[in-house]
């Protein structure tokens, strides 16, 4: 049994994707496949399930995976252990982030790269969801996410990058236009435009709406909050959005949602365990950029 077997073995079980497992640990897509065969073979079980679309996890692999993270784990630990002594600054680091934030990524990353030249760095982004469960597996180094007002994400630690309240967003044709508030029940009754599930802001609005008894009808998703507002301009129907996306555009109109939800953004960390000089070091920068503490 090899490391990169195990290393693979993880990359496809989150992933669900032979061929997105390939792109994360950066070796040909037969290779990983081929890996995670002799581990079968080896083991003398199936470990996927590759019968369906989505690569899933037989009950042998899901029995073996806590496992393969932990002896993963424990190589970050061993070689963490030696930089420290050594007290250098090399290897890669993970950066996830939603599709839009307020950090000046570009900015922080450059920084970073003149600081420690010789730290690859990989920038890749997803869901809320996915971002801080990668996180706390210790797929990214450090995240930014969207959480609920007062949620404090499990195992992590996090400094506020910016909080606001979550407002609906309407063409300025809509009948709506001229309302300053709405209630949920009526706001449901609508056509929504809201972020795909798994998004924070998307996760807040839909927990309030399953505690008020209510079932919203979302018609239209998209990745990032100015485009929900573009197809809200359009009469598309209402738009569910950070309060700062309805700023200085002429062509919506923002609603304050009653009762009010608040989202924020969030810089997330591992709380416990290894983490790698190289990580620590962007966790310090990224720290100092947003002006926050855990």
């Amino acid at each position: 049994m090899e490391l990169r077997q195990l290393e693979y073995f993880v990359a496809v079980t989150e992933e669900a994707n032979f061929t997105r497992a390939a792109q994360r640990v950066r070796v040909a897509q037969p290779a990983v496949s081929a890996q995670i065969g002799r581990l079968e073979r080896e083991l003398g079980q199936p470990l996927l399930d590759r019968s369906r679309r989505q690569v899933r996890l037989t009950a042998a692999g899901a029995a073996v995976l806590p496992y393969a993270r932990a002896a993963l784990d424990a190589v970050r630990a061993a070689r963490t252990a030696v930089d420290e002594l050594t007290q250098l600054v090399r290897g890669s680091v993970t950066v996830g982030t939603v599709t839009a934030h307020n950090v000046d990524m570009p900015e922080l990353l450059a920084e970073y790269h003149r600081a420690y030249p010789a730290v690859e760095i990989t920038l890749s982004t997803d869901t809320s969801d996915a971002l801080l469960d990668g996180v706390r597996s210790g797929r990214f180094d450090v995240a930014i996410a969207s959480v609920g007002a007062d949620e404090a994400p499990d195992g992590l630690a996090v400094a506020t990058t910016t909080e606001e309240p979550i407002e609906a967003v309407v063409s300025r044709t809509d009948p709506w236009a001229g309302r300053r508030t709405v209630g949920l029940a009526a706001l449901v009754e609508r056509p929504l435009i809201a972020l795909p599930a798994g998004g924070g802001i998307r996760r807040q609005f839909d927990r309030a709406c399953a505690a008020a008894g209510l079932a919203p009808h979302v018609v239209f998703e998209a990745a990032t909050p100015d485009a929900l507002a573009d197809l809200a301009a359009r009469g598309l129907g209402v738009a569910i959005v950070p309060g700062s996306v309805a700023r200085g555009r002429g062509d919506v109109r923002a609603i304050s949602i009653r009762p009010e939800l608040r989202g924020r953004l969030v810089l997330a960390w591992r709380a416990t365990g290894p983490i790698s000089p190289a990580a620590r070091a962007l966790i310090e920068m990224a720290q100092k950029l947003v002006g926050g503490g855990a």
